[in-house]
């Protein structure tokens, strides 16, 4: 066989390899995703079902009913609990931000060699379980009138999170070239010019990815929710344990609840999904 036909044939099946790799891959991508979803596509279709169907009748095809529904709104009032849950999230999401981008950028170009060590000691306090720090918090909170109240489960979430806003500031002031900042300076910037007017621009899509992820976890947080509030001040996810009682657990009323608490975040993140994708691949490409 001649050396031409030889190459065309090596790319052949060089070919046919590439194409069935990426069929592998992409049903390897599709079973992985129908395993994460599959919990929330069944939650979602066990909230139209009655407790006996819950309980007794664990198929796909069945007469859907608006019960539980009724059910979960009559005994609470949602609208209320998702309220809190707007003001807490996005509002620990905005103290945290201000708090974290001055302190970002003064550890991206202003360190100092207790820099390092202070960011590995902000990351440290995350790997510290939360049930540890919860008899001085509560007491902290109580003294301070603070308990069952948003603003305090505002705070307490802004501690939570702003290790990860200031870490992942950090990476993308990083990024960003000394010289652009340098270059306002020389021409009469102030250090809050420089933030305000070449900082935040440059570095939005990662600023706006990691409000989005901070939103997120404030909005999934469970623990200091349950042990800080009880009816003034609960989110959604006090919300839902409150359909767990000695009794037993009331599967469709509690994945009607469920789907009513998740759904606000889900639609969220499906809007906001391309621009948490720019920013945390932000300054990955040269």
């Amino acid at each position: 066989m001649p050396p031409a036909q030889q190459a065309l044939g090596a790319q052949g099946i060089g070919a046919v390899l590439a194409r069935h790799r990426r069929l592998w891959l992409a049903l390897l991508a599709w079973t992985i995703t129908f395993v994460i979803f599959f919990p929330i596509f069944w939650m979602v279709l066990t909230g139209f079902k009655t407790e006996a169907q819950a309980i007794a009748d664990p198929t796909l095809f069945f007469t859907p009913t608006l019960d539980s529904y009724a059910a979960v709104q009559g005994r609470a009032d949602y609208l209320k609990f998702a309220w809190n849950s707007v003001y807490v999230s996005f509002g620990s999401t905005l103290l945290a931000l201000l708090i974290g981008i001055p302190a970002a950028y003064s550890m991206a170009f202003l360190p100092t060699k207790r820099t390092k060590g202070t960011l590995l000691w902000m990351l440290s306090t995350k790997m510290l379980p939360p049930v540890g720090v919860l008899v001085p918090i509560y007491l902290i909170f109580r003294d301070l009138g603070m308990l069952d109240t948003r603003i305090g489960l505002t705070v307490i979430y802004t501690l939570m999170n702003l290790p990860i806003v200031i870490w992942m500031l950090y990476t993308f002031f990083k990024d960003l070239p000394k010289d652009i900042l340098e270059a306002g300076r020389m021409d009469g910037a102030s250090t809050l010019q420089e933030v305000l007017y070449l900082l935040i621009p440059l570095t939005l899509p990662g600023i706006a990815s990691t409000g989005l992820l901070s939103v997120i976890l404030s909005w999934n947080e469970a623990f200091w929710s349950l042990n800080l509030t009880s009816s003034r001040a609960a989110p959604l996810t006090a919300y839902i344990a409150s359909f767990s009682s000695p009794e037993g657990l009331f599967w469709a009323k509690l994945s009607a609840a469920s789907t009513m608490a998740v759904a606000p975040i889900l639609i969220f993140g499906w809007l906001t999904q391309k621009q948490m994708v720019r920013g945390l691949t932000f300054g990955a490409v040269k």
